[in-house]
């Protein structure tokens, strides 16, 4: 009678070889340190985009009115030479001013898709991950950022066609960029600080109409700090609006700028205001 097959001797799984082996048994090592916060901005920037992706509606719809700006409002002001403009063609002197408020006009109404979130239970189960708030509002402030940054190419391109002499220089397209980013941040920020205050859609909705316009209209987005009146020049001074047309305005056409002014007041306003609304999130939350 012959023996039964010896079985065959048992391999821990601990011990088999392979890198991929250990990956499935060992959970990855988290990051730590300064790695945490910008992998977690940087997340949650990149499920903003998403929804970019899946509707470009927005892009298209907002495209028309800074069109029409240029197209309408440049044109004629540039025949009738009513604003001094220190020799540059006022079409020339308007298109920066008319990307800082495409881009106002895209962040300001952010608070908005906060609120829906608290809505829908969304926000609810962000806040009780490990990200910190400030990474949370960071990402979203960034994201309206990349999508005003697209909404500026747009303006670009536009001012371009109508013949406004911008610079290509790279590394000024890429102030540019910072200029644009950066206020779109701060101006995001605003509108999920008032998110947190006011708490509802309609109340955000008619506090965003009327701070847009005072805010357009009290920077020299359309016409220079000189010939406004003392008390709007006081106003002018402190929105920042106002220093990031500046910056706009000197990288693209060159003109006399302060730029570390302007970086540096849209570096501290964009710090504040993400402060500011990582200080109220949890009120959306209640």
């Amino acid at each position: 009678m012959s023996e039964a097959p010896a079985a065959p001797p048992t391999v821990s799984a601990d011990h088999l070889p392979g890198k991929d082996i250990g990956l499935l048994l060992r959970p990855p090592r988290p990051r730590a340190g300064w790695r945490l916060l910008p992998a977690r901005v940087g997340a949650m920037c990149a499920v903003e985009l998403q929804k970019l992706r899946h509707d470009r509606t927005e892009l298209y719809t907002r495209a028309v009115q800074p069109a029409l700006w240029l197209l309408i409002f440049g044109q004629t002001f540039t025949r009738i030479k009513a604003i001094p403009t220190d020799g540059i063609p006022y079409i020339d002197y308007l298109a920066p001013g008319i990307i800082a408020q495409s881009a106002m006009f895209i962040a300001i109404f952010y608070g908005i898709q906060i609120i829906w979130e608290r809505d829908a239970g969304i926000l609810n189960k962000l806040l009780v991950t490990p990200t910190p708030r400030a990474a949370l509002i960071t990402g979203k402030a960034f994201a309206a950022g990349v999508k005003s940054l697209i909404q500026a190419v747009v303006v670009v391109v536009i001012a371009a066609v109508l013949g406004v002499a911008l610079t290509w220089n790279p590394l000024k397209l890429l102030g540019v960029a910072a200029a644009v980013i950066l206020g779109s941040a701060f101006f995001s920020c605003l509108s999920m600080t008032i998110a947190g205050i006011v708490l509802s859609r309609d109340r955000l909705m008619g506090f965003g109409q009327a701070i847009t316009m005072p805010l357009f209209f009290g920077s020299n987005a359309l016409y220079p700090v000189s010939v406004m009146p003392g008390w709007l020049q006081a106003v002018s001074l402190a929105n920042p609006l106002s220093y990031q047309v500046d910056a706009l305005r000197g990288l693209l056409l060159g003109t006399h700028a302060h730029l570390a002014a302007d970086f540096g007041v849209l570096f501290v306003a964009a710090a504040a205001g993400i402060a500011a609304a990582s200080s109220l999130l949890g009120r959306l939350a209640r």
